[in-house]
């Protein structure tokens, strides 16, 4: 199929930057405060703000940042239901483009007129931002040994099950068109980290255009604290999915993943 897009920039898109947030109170603030507010082919920057059950001073630390929006959760539900949240806030706020930006300061502000740009320019309908797309960045930025041999193994085996030819298919850090998320069934995706590969194998099926541009990332210690084994069991559940999407083209069983 292919889906509907924007041939040439339009001054009038909306941009929704969603940061998924808990007890960020020491990082937030700068990470909104670097959002950049005019860009190109862009009318209406929006920056949302997910509290997924804070405890801290996240909330009046974003607002007086700059936050336009808060959407609040009562009691910490987890990463990509904030996620899905924001999401569904910036659909309903009237989004064309909406950019996933971690709150903890692993992802680079700056980098968004380059995250949307092709979005913008009628050229892609998802973008990540890579960060193996230029060699040493990932080491450079402090991913771990075991992190970067598993990003690229898992991206291998990916791209020959999508027939994909990208850098990085594990980046947190993505600009979507309003088309691929009014299209893709997300909120039947998986409620942890295989989330983000379940959306994007989605995207893929559906005959959108996925675009990549370098990304640094700066990795925390709470930005790493994803340890060997839980990255294992998001490595078996990535290629779990990758499995489903297969069995669902060649008719042998059909999952409503990948279905309208």
């Amino acid at each position: 199929m292919n889906p509907p897009h924007h041939d040439h920039p339009d001054p009038t898109l909306k941009l929704a930057v969603v940061l998924p947030a808990l007890n960020e109170e020491s990082t937030v603030g700068h990470v909104i405060a670097a959002v950049p507010r005019r860009l190109p082919g862009i009318g209406q920057v929006e920056v949302i703000l997910v509290d997924d059950g804070s405890t801290d001073a996240t909330v009046s630390r974003a607002l007086a940042a700059g936050a336009d929006r808060i959407a609040r959760h009562a009691r910490n539900r987890g990463l990509v239901a904030a996620f899905s949240r924001g999401i569904t806030e910036a659909l309903h706020a009237g989004a064309d483009i909406v950019v996933h930006l971690d709150s903890d300061g692993q992802h680079d502000p700056a980098l968004i007129p380059q995250l949307i740009a092709p979005i913008v320019a009628g050229e892609a309908d998802m973008v990540l931002g890579s960060r193996m797309a230029e060699p040493g960045m990932a080491r450079a930025g402090g991913m771990p040994l075991y992190k970067r041999l598993a990003n690229r193994s898992l991206t291998a085996i990916e791209n020959r099950i999508l027939g994909t030819h990208l850098s990085e298919l594990h980046t947190g850090y993505r600009a979507y068109s309003r088309d691929v998320l009014l299209t893709v069934p997300f909120l039947r995706n998986a409620l942890d980290f295989s989330f983000d590969s379940e959306l994007l194998m989605q995207a893929v099926h559906f005959g959108f255009r996925i675009a990549e541009v370098p990304a640094f990332s700066r990795y925390t210690d709470d930005a790493s604290s994803v340890g060997p084994g839980p990255a294992t069991i998001y490595a078996f559940k990535t290629l779990a999915a990758a499995g489903r999407l297969v069995l669902h083209r060649h008719g042998l069983l059909r999952s409503r993943k990948f279905e309208p």
